[in-house]
């Protein structure tokens, strides 16, 4: 195996962004701008690997001299590298350079089983109908003279990097973002909610390319904490972005997590022994109104996670809450997750899995977000917390909290500003506006109003005092935007499936 000649480049962060996107426009013409990430995070990946290897060959040489063996320096290596498959046995292949980088990441893979299994996803490298060797190659040669390793780039700005990539594919990539990303300061208010602490257990049941879990550690690093301590937990439906989730937290310098493949409501695979593993912290942005998710399965779920009901078969919101729930840990647990408003106050089923968990009294507040902050949906969105002990004077209670007032406009998406997350943080911690400057409504509600209500959670009913026939108006445009939502949706699912068979009309 010969080491990279390539010199060393101590770039600042802008430069490695710019140096990153411009890796990603070599794509631009063959590849859609929505597939960038599948090959672009792969090939990331593989230079950060290799060029690690190689800061750890320095060093093993530098401490052992001429008396290096192999067997003293497999311990310096975080990963095996097998004999050729460097960055640099790819880099200086003139042809079939697809099939020879295909075999490098299969064989990298299968050299680490329990660290890099699929974590390179499953393109096809070597078909050259979907990725011309032009491409390819002008690919690989936009990272080779950037080296990722931690002599050039320390984590941080590496970490760093690679969320700015995730939000400049979820620009491209449209609606089709919400598969991947949740925009970060939605993330950060969850999270700063949740208040995460060291030791604790995190998980993340749609998780994503990872970034809630990536935030958790964000956050406890800023609070001054080792964020070495938390035990990271996620699982993925789609395999490209269950290991773009991987390589999100090895790039973020984390190691001890583990992220599965599955489907969370017929196969959930974050188990302890028969049940359900139960985590201090369990938080999702999952997709919204899920239909076919497998309501047929629950009726003898060996999870008990129907214990107030089976959702509906067209709509798995309350499918992800009572899931989330019973995974929450009876005295530590917290539950946060986003929700469209639909979940407060549609009726049928759902009305009574809602009567039956607002009974249960661990719903602690509802929080309505500002609208346009997602890439996937412009309907109303909103934050619902449980906990499994709420404070004394919060029990028999829900907080409301009215934030929709409090954002940034944006060209394309709003944006929650730190003072606006700073503010609802503390409005849901102290429960009072901490500017009161009218821009945020709230209001702590008994569960026997609610009741009266009809266990109706619709924020309108409890914080602007409007009449139930104003009410009924908002729910009535709530429902309309939704049912716009999954008429657009099946329709892109229909143009894509008369694109394949050849109707381009």
């Amino acid at each position: 195996m010969t080491l990279s000649s390539t010199e060393s480049q101590h770039l600042t962060q802008r430069q490695l962004e710019q140096t990153l996107w411009e890796a990603a426009n070599a794509l631009r013409g063959p590849v859609d701008p929505g597939d960038f990430k599948a090959f672009v995070f792969p090939v990331m990946f593989f230079k950060w690997i290799s060029d690690s290897w190689d800061h750890e060959r320095v060093r093993a040489v530098a401490d052992f001299g001429e008396s290096l063996t192999d067997e003293i320096e497999v311990d310096y290596h975080a990963f095996v590298i097998p004999e050729g498959c460097h960055w640099s046995d790819v880099h200086q292949t003139a042809t079939q350079v697809g099939a020879k980088l295909s075999e490098a990441l299969q064989r990298i893979q299968l050299a680490n089983p329990g660290t890099l299994s699929g974590v390179f996803g499953d393109v096809n490298w070597a078909n050259k109908e979907r990725l011309p060797e032009s491409a390819l190659t002008a690919l690989l040669d936009t990272f080779h003279p950037v080296r990722l390793d931690p002599d050039s780039v320390n984590g941080d700005m590496l970490g760093s990097a690679y969320e700015y990539l995730l939000r400049e594919f979820a620009e491209a990539s449209g609606k089709k973002a919400g598969e991947f990303f949740t925009p970060r300061h939605v993330v950060h208010l969850l999270v700063k909610i949740l208040d995460p602490r060291p030791g604790e257990s995190i998980a993340d049941p749609a998780c994503g390319s990872g970034g809630m879990l990536v935030e958790t550690v964000t956050a406890l690093r800023k609070a001054g904490n080792d964020p070495r301590t938390l035990r990271l937990y996620g699982q993925e439906i789609n395999l490209t972005t269950s290991a773009i989730a991987k390589m999100n937290l090895y790039l973020h310098g984390l190691e001890d997590f583990r992220i599965v493949r599955g489907d969370t409501f017929r196969e959930p695979k974050l188990l302890d022994g028969d049940g359900l593993q139960l985590f201090d912290i369990t938080l999702a942005n999952p997709p919204f109104s899920l239909q076919n998710w497998g309501s047929d399965t629950w009726a003898k779920d060996a999870y008990n996670r129907a214990s107030c009901g089976i959702p509906p078969a067209k709509n798995g919101d309350f499918a992800w809450i009572q899931h989330m729930l019973a995974t929450m840990k009876p005295s530590t647990g917290r539950v946060g997750v986003v929700m469209p408003h639909g979940v407060l106050f549609r009726g049928g089923k759902e009305g009574a899995i809602r009567e039956c968990i607002l009974n249960q009294d661990r719903l602690d507040a509802v929080i309505g977000l500002p609208n346009n902050l997602f890439y996937s949906t412009s309907i109303p969105v909103c934050l619902l917390i449980f906990r499994a002990e709420k404070a004394p004077e919060r029990k028999g209670h829900v907080l409301f909290i009215d934030a929709t007032k409090r954002f940034v406009p944006g060209k394309n998406q709003n944006i929650m500003s730190e003072d606006d997350i700073n503010a609802v943080d503390a409005a849901y911690k102290r429960g009072e506006d901490p500017d009161s400057d009218g821009r945020l409504g709230l209001r702590l509600v008994p569960l026997t109003e609610i009741a009266e209500n009809g266990y109706d959670l619709n924020l309108g009913r409890y914080i602007k005092g409007e009449t139930a026939a104003e009410a009924n108006v908002e729910e009535a445009l709530v429902l309309m935007w939704e049912a716009q939502e999954r008429l657009g949706a099946a329709q892109a699912v229909l143009a894509e499936k008369l694109k394949t068979a050849g109707f381009n009309a």
